[in-house]
Parts: structure tokens; sequence; C-alpha cells
């Protein structure tokens, strides 16, 4: 997958790659909350939900402000449940958009994750007006405000025999019926949420749902404390007949109202129309075309066993495997080229490497091996960093200046362990793998099946006949130089331990799941 290529996904991806830094200083890989955005807003989604159902048993549609009121007023019940419901919606919003710049940061908006990107702006539309008829149920200064600023759009469009902003004016009360409206489409929205949520991870093979217990009871936690140390209370009630000096507001969803209120209704309502259609459309922007894009993967038959690895290691289930035209008893891999990312994971799951992305399969990682090891000829003590494009590789002269010699990957998922024992066997005296952190891994799970295939004999295993030892993984994002180079020193200290190892000259390695010549088969 092509890296970041216009100005705007890469400014966005400097901001993300510091913050990453920070978070990962303070809370470690596996608790930063920016590489959970996601997760986060599902499992928001769930306290909203659940807190949602409960605060309905005490709403009123004949009287809205008066049945809020109640619940607000009373502490064990009413207030901290309303207040959790509050801040979690708020904090959905933040954790979406976070998610959505990350992805667009990354390049991951547009091909075959383009449904993705597409559903969940549909998803995010949708928070939006649960949210906009959240407000407008309480019936205060601010839900009057968004009240009338939605029936001002709306009477732009020829739709109703009648303007309603009139039901507003206060020449008759506001019908039970409106905030009937306003309750249905609150509570039957977040329903329709869980449709748009299946499509959205319908191309992801193993898609987690949920942050890790210590993240998602952390966030749970934080959001009932502030609700409990920060109780809401009540803004005036709505009365058509009286201005507000001021209204309080939630920014999280009406930041957009000094705007709209700035421009006339049709331009109000044609902006916020087009700007929810250049969301959805931005794959089309920002597909890459030509050269730039990347090509799927393809599968050599002639080498592939069948032994669907690599089928069940695709983090997007691009890899089927279907019955041979050719007569053998054995199935092949087939790579479905409009849900492939081009991430190469299959590469380094495939033992005989006969499936990867043109130029990046296995048997192409070891011919450009072969080619630094007769240019670099590496010492016995030196130590040889297989660094991620997108991580390490972005300060590599750093390490480079530290001793190690650089072999930079696009992803460390894509990494076959063959180049490994041939990096080994070839005379470094270790091989340090600098890999993204495994909850950044712009490909998902590279660093998880690479570590699968190292230590736990995940096909295709490092074979036993390497030592363990000279091989070391480490994880480092590209705004953390500092890590990747203190890895670096405490492994070339074990290297050096070890002793000196021994080149073997012209290093052939064995193929493994070599298939039978076809004479053999018949």
């Amino acid at each position: 997958m092509a890296a970041p290529s216009r100005p705007t996904e890469r400014v966005a991806e400097r901001a993300l790659i510091a913050l990453d830094a920070v978070c990962n200083r303070l809370y470690g890989w596996r608790g930063n909350p920016l590489y959970q955005s996601g997760t986060i807003v599902f499992a928001l989604f769930l306290v909203l939900l659940a807190t949602g159902l409960w605060l309905i048993f005490f709403y009123r549609v004949g009287a809205p402000y008066a049945s809020v009121a109640r619940l607000t007023a009373n502490p064990w019940i009413g207030n901290w449940v309303r207040g959790f419901h509050r801040y979690a919606s708020d904090a959905a919003v933040v954790a979406a958009l976070v998610h959505a710049v990350r992805m667009y940061a990354q390049g991951r908006s547009w091909g075959p994750r383009a449904l993705a990107w597409m559903t969940g702006v549909l998803m995010l539309i949708v928070v939006f007006i649960c949210g906009w008829t959240g407000y407008v149920m309480v019936w205060d200064t601010f839900g009057e405000l968004l009240a009338r600023e939605g029936a001002r759009m709306l009477d732009t469009l020829p739709v109703l025999s009648e303007p309603t902003a009139r039901v507003f004016t206060g020449e008759r009360p506001i019908p039970s019926v409106f905030f009937f409206l306003n309750l249905f489409a609150h509570v039957g929205l977040p329903l329709a949420l869980f449709g748009g949520l299946w499509l959205h991870v319908s191309r992801v093979a193993r898609s987690a749902l949920l942050p890790p217990r210590p993240l998602l009871w952390s966030v749970i936690g934080l959001l009932f404390a502030l609700s409990v140390v920060r109780p809401l209370a009540m803004a005036p009630e709505a009365n058509p007949f009286r201005l507000a000096d001021a209204v309080p507001a939630d920014w999280f969803y009406a930041f957009w109202l000094p705007l709209s209120r700035s421009l006339a209704a049709g331009p109000a309502l044609a902006g916020a129309v087009l700007t929810a259609l250049a969301l959805l459309l931005l794959p089309v922007a920002t597909r890459r075309r030509g050269a730039s894009a990347p090509p799927p993967s393809q599968v050599d038959e002639s080498l592939c066993t069948g032994c669907r690895q690599c089928f069940a290691d695709c983090p997007y289930e691009a890899i089927t495997m279907r019955t041979r035209a050719d007569g053998r008893a054995d199935e092949v891999a087939h790579v479905t080229g409009d849900r492939c990312v081009s991430c190469g994971i299959c590469a380094g799951s495939c033992a005989p490497m006969g499936v990867g992305p043109p130029g990046r399969t296995g048997r192409d990682q070891l011919e450009r091996v072969r080619e630094y090891l007769a240019r670099a000829e590496p010492g016995a003590g030196t130590i040889v960093a297989v660094c991620c494009a997108r991580g390490a590789a972005r300060f590599g002269h750093l390490l480079a200046a530290d001793g190690a010699a650089l072999h930079p990957v696009d992803c460390a998922g894509n990494l076959h362990t063959s180049a490994i024992e041939l990096l080994i066997r070839g005379g470094a005296g270790g091989v340090l793998v600098l890999a993204c952190p495994p909850r950044d891994c712009w490909n998902r799970e590279g660093p998880r099946w690479l570590m699968e295939r190292i230590y736990h004999d995940r096909e295709a295993e490092l074979q036993p006949r390497v030592d363990r030892r000279r091989v070391r993984v480490a994880y480092a994002n590209a705004g953390e130089p500092s890590a990747a180079l203190a890895a670096l020193r405490e492994f070339a200290a074990q290297v050096a331990a070890l002793g000196a190892t021994t080149a073997e000259g012209a290093v052939e390695l064995e193929a493994v799941c070599e298939p039978a010549p076809v004479a053999e088969r018949s």
C-alpha cells in the first residue's frame, strides 16, 4: 500500500505520529487510546444504549422539560445516569473523528476500504442526528435553538404544505407528536447503526469490536467519575415569548451553529449536504491511480500446496481456496483483486513463497537479501535492522549512525522468515525487526503474524536451525526513535555476548513445502 501522497494526508499523519509517541510513553502501545479509537466508539455506543434505555422510562412526551428536570434533580438514579449518557455521547464524537482522521492519514480511505469509509461517514451522520434529537427532546433553550435552526433549513425544501417553523411561534402549544417523533428517531436510529456496523467491518477478518479490558474499563470509569464530579444542570425551559440572554450549548454537536446561523437557510442546508457528499465521496478523490496504485497479490499455482495459511492470515478476506483446474486433489489459493489492499501479509505466510504482490513475494525478498549480503558483507557483530517503511525506516539514519545495517520492508507482516534465516546464515550477528506497534499496523495484523511465525511455529515458521537468540522483534512507530535505539543497543549487547558467527558463503535455503514435480504426481 502506498504511503500518504497528498499534503493533507502528510500533515494529518505527522500530527498523529507525534500524538501516538506521547501516548505510547504515557500508556504503552497496549493502552494507547488513539490506536483504539474505533473500538472505543463501539464501547461508548453500548454505554449510550444502556443508559438511554434507562432514561427513556422516565421521559414523558406530554411534559418533556418537566420529566427531564425531575430526572436531573434525582442524584441517585437520574443525574449521574444522564451525565454519563451526555459525556459518553461527546466522547463518541471525539473518538469517531480521531478514527476517521487516522484512516485518512494512513491512506486507508479508498480502494477495497472505500465501503468501510463510506459506512463510517453515514454512521457519524446518524450519530449527529441522534444527538440533535436528544437535545430537542429536553426542550430547553438549547433544544429550542436546534429545533428552530433545523426547521429554518428544512423549510427551504418544497416538500411541506406549510413552514415547520410555525410550530415554534407560540401561537399554539408544541404538539406532543413532535416530541414523539424526536423520541422515535432518537431510539430507532441507533438500532440502525448495527446494520451500518456490520457493513463497516464486513471486509475485515477477525474484527475487534471492543478495546482491551484495561482500556475499556478506564474509559468507562473516567466517564462515570466525570458524571459524578461534574453533574449536569438544567438550562432554562424553552419559551417562544422570551429571548434567552445566553444559551448553553454542547459544542461537540453544535459546532456548526455559528456558521449556519450566519447564512441564509438555503446556503446553510446546501453547505451541510455538500459537506456530507464530499466526505462520502472522499474515496474517489484519494484513490491511487496508475503506477501509484499498489497491485493486488498474485498466486503461482505451480507452487501453491493448498495449505490454506494465506487464506487464514489475510486480514481482509481477499483470499479464497478453490478447486484446482489442473486435476490435482488439493486446493489452490485465489486472490480477489477488488478486496486485496496489497499488504503482502500473504507473502510472509506462504512457506513455498508462491503468493504475494508482484515484486514482494518471499522469493523476491530472498533475492534482495542476497543482493544486500553481496554488497554489504555484514560482519559477525553487525545488527541488521529490518525496518517497517512506515515506522522505524523513517529515522533509519539514526540507527545507521548507531552501527546498524538497514534493510527496509513494506510491512513487518510481509517479511518472510526465510529472509531472516538468510541474513543470519549470511554472516549477520543478529536481526532486529523494528515493527509498528501491533495496534497501529497499517495492515492490521502484520506484527501479530510475524511474532507467531518466529516464536510459535506458525506457518511459514522460522526454522529450528536458526538461533532465536540472534533474532528479536521490537516495536516503534515513526515518532519513537529513542525506543528503537534503546532496543538496538540492548540487542547489540546481547549479540556481542553470544560471540561471533561465521558466514556460510553461498547459502541455499531448503525449500519448505515444495510441491512435487508433475511427473511424480501422476
